[in-house]
This record gives structure tokens, sequence and C-alpha cells, in this order.
């Protein structure tokens, strides 16, 4: 696994997660904001690749502030030098902070006009932290949560038709396996369950839509750095699963190879399915 290039990764991602975000569901959005300008505050925030994509499309004169906190310190440090010698026109936070003790600190402290996490609620334990969130809305404030992994992870052209399946089913399994303080976080089916969680935490859900990667090289070549980000992604099947006993591991090394050498020759294609939602919470915008 590249642990030192996850910044690369994250960088490279970005390209993908522009063009899967749901349209339908960013316009709902911007038609039920409450009034400007927003204090907004992102979680799970990365290198500041949101505050990028809302600068692109225009969106920042309606904030007056960005607060962004992620609990990976290279992370907000990367952010710091990408965005510090930027001229924003609003006042931006970068904090490294665990996102439920942020939480739990912040409550009755301060609010905010717009929470969003981006490609981030299929990592965490969504029952025990989403009330909490929501906790930091003012009454009628947004909140807009993009890339929800659901459930769906194909590669194609397949290989070996078996193995192909037994990979991605171990794969998803272990986001079922994953556990924040001994509790459940995420899952392969996150995506759908926030479509009842976040009403039992006190949220309203004004639209939802389909976020879906797909990522597929045009002539033989991926688009910018993508290449680099499906082997990346083949970095997290080997993570994940090598030292699981149901893989034999010279198949499966075998079988990563031949993922990685469809990359380098420009054939392999992921689908990743995944969910967009946007809402209210306590009262009307």
């Amino acid at each position: 696994m590249m642990e030192d290039s996850f910044t690369r990764y994250l960088a490279a991602k970005q390209s993908v997660d522009d063009r899967s975000l749901n349209e339908g569901v960013w316009q709902s959005l911007l038609a039920h904001l409450p009034p400007e300008p927003l204090a907004i505050l992102e979680v799970g925030a990365g290198t500041g690749a949101m505050l990028d994509r809302l600068d692109a499309r225009g969106f920042l004169p309606r904030v007056a502030e960005y607060t962004a906190i992620d609990a990976d310190p290279t992370n907000v440090a990367e952010a710091q030098r990408r965005l510090s010698g930027r001229p924003w026109p609003i006042e931006v936070e970068l904090a490294a902070a665990d996102v439920y003790e942020f939480a739990r600190r912040e409550r009755g402290r301060r609010t905010w006009d717009l929470l969003i996490a981006h490609a981030f609620l299929d990592l965490v334990d969504i029952p025990r932290l989403l009330p909490d969130l929501f906790a930091l809305l003012r009454p009628g404030g947004m909140f807009y949560f993009t890339i929800n992994f659901d459930g769906l992870t194909a590669l194609e052209p397949r290989v070996d038709p078996d193995l192909d399946e037994r990979v991605i089913e171990l794969y998803h399994q272990t986001m079922d396996e994953r556990r924040v303080d001994g509790r459940p976080a995420g899952g392969r089916r996150a995506g759908r369950a926030l479509l009842t969680l976040i009403p039992a935490a006190g949220g309203e859900i004004i639209a939802a839509g389909a976020s879906d990667w797909i990522v597929m090289p045009w002539q033989g070549h991926y688009p910018a750095d993508e290449a680099y980000f499906m082997h990346y992604i083949l970095g997290f099947f080997e993570e994940s699963l090598r030292e699981r006993p149901e893989l034999e591991p010279r198949r499966f090394a075998s079988w990563l190879g031949r993922r990685h050498g469809q990359i380098d020759a420009g054939e392999l294609v992921l689908i990743a399915h995944q969910l967009d939602m946007c809402g209210r919470v306590g009262g009307d915008a």
C-alpha cells in the first residue's frame, strides 16, 4: 500500500468525484439554502477538495466562513499548503480534529448553516455521530452528504470470474466488519442506510440521487491522474484482503498483478455505486 502517496490519491480522486456528483441534488441544495452569508462546516475534509469544488462552481460569494476538519494532520497540512497562498474571499479555518470529539466539544458553543460530509459518512458510526453533527446546525440548517458508498463495486473486464466475485464480496465484507470504538462503522450499504438514519436523527431529506464512480480509459488512456487513482484502489484491495484465509495468497497476488496490468494497458474499468443527498434539520429555511 502506498501510504506516503495518500495525498496524491486524494488529488487524483478529485476529477472522479467532480463528474460523479449528482447535479439534481446539488441544485436542490442551492434552492433550499438558508439566508446568506453562510457559515459552513465540513467534516472529513481531506486536503480541501470540496473547497476547491465550491470555488469552481462560483459558490463562495454566498459564504462568510468555512470550517473544515479532518482527523489526519497530514491531510490538514496538505490542505493548508495548497490553500494558504490563494486570495480566498472568505474566512477559512482548517483544523486536525477527531469528528466525534469535535462534535461533542462544539455542541452548544458554535453553530453552522450548512454541514458537508464528502466521501466520509460511509467510514464512521453513523447512528452515533449523526445526531451530534445535526446538533451543530442552526434551526433550518442544511446538510449535503455526498459520495456515500452503497453496495456495488465492479471491475471489468473479468480476469478470473470465480475469483473476481470472491474478491469483491470479501472486500465488501471488510466494510461491514469495520469498527470504531468497538462499534460498526459505515458498511457496504451505508448509502441506503442514510435514507432512514437521517430522519431518525432529526433530519429531513429533500433530494437524493446516485453519484456513481465510472472510471474508464479513452483511447487507451485515463484522464487526469486517474490511472494512479485506479492503482491506489487496487492497493485498498490488497491491504484489506492480503491476510484473509479465504484467499490463496499466490492466486490473489496473481489477480492483483493482472489487474494492475490492465490499468497500465489502459483497459480496466471501475464502477462503484454511491448516493448523494441533501436536506435540512429543525425547521424551515
